[in-house]
Parts: C-alpha cells; sequence; structure tokens
C-alpha cells in the first residue's frame, strides 16, 4: 500500500502552485474545473512520484494555523548540504525559517519553514 496524493484546500491555487514548482520541483497537470462546485484544482507530481493536489473553492477558509487533521507536509531534498541550500534559497526569497535546520531526536536532518499560505513544510535530507 502507498499513499496516492495528499490533498491541501488553498486561497490561492496559482501561487501555491508556482511556490511548489519553483522550490521542490514539482510538475503541474491540467487545471481542473468543476464549474457546478465551483471547485478547481492541480495535482503536482514530485521526482519521487507521489502527489499533491492543491484544491480551491471559495466557501472553504481555514483561520487557525493549528488544527486537527494536516500538520505538516515533509519534502526530502537529498542530503543535509542540499537541505541547508534550500534554505539558503528559501530565506533569501523572504520565506521565514521556523525551525532548524536541524538533527532531529528521531534521527532526521530538517528544517521547518511555511508556504505561501502558512502550511509547514519540512525541508529534510534522506
Amino acid at each position: 500500500m502507498r499513499i496516492e496524493h495528499v490533498g491541501m484546500w488553498t486561497k490561492d491555487l496559482e501561487t501555491m502552485r508556482a511556490f511548489y514548482e519553483t522550490y521542490f520541483k514539482a510538475q503541474s497537470g491540467e487545471k481542473y474545473h468543476n464549474p457546478k462546485k465551483q471547485f478547481t484544482s492541480f495535482f503536482l507530481t514530485f521526482e519521487s512520484g507521489s502527489r499533491l493536489e492543491l484544491m480551491h473553492r471559495e466557501d472553504i477558509s481555514k483561520e487557525a494555523a493549528e488544527s486537527f487533521g494536516y500538520a505538516h507536509l515533509a519534502l526530502s531534498v537529498g542530503d543535509k548540504d542540499a537541505v541547508d541550500r534550500m534554505v539558503e534559497r528559501l530565506q533569501a526569497d523572504g520565506y521565514a525559517l521556523l525551525n532548524g535546520p536541524r538533527m532531529t531526536g528521531d534521527g532526521y536532518y530538517e528544517a521547518v519553514i511555511e508556504d505561501p499560505e502558512g502550511n509547514l513544510i519540512e525541508i529534510m535530507a534522506g
């Protein structure tokens, strides 16, 4: 068994798509639109084959930064040096570093940033 994809509600579908394409080399599929439900989405595919579905609907909103459900998305970028380079690039582009880079108690080298909509992204080696 494997996780096929993770879905994430977004406020700005295009900005979020560009973020994951730019920093994590995701390849976007065609935009899907369901006019009846006023729903739009993109499936993003990463080099490993894992996918992220970015979704938007005007009636969906999430104001609380932390709630039950989605906590973070962990993306492996290679080794420790790759994590450090990614953190430097994101910080240079104005994204805040929330934690790390550091070796965690469970043996991961990681750093935590927020994507453009405040979702936590663990950038990790491995």
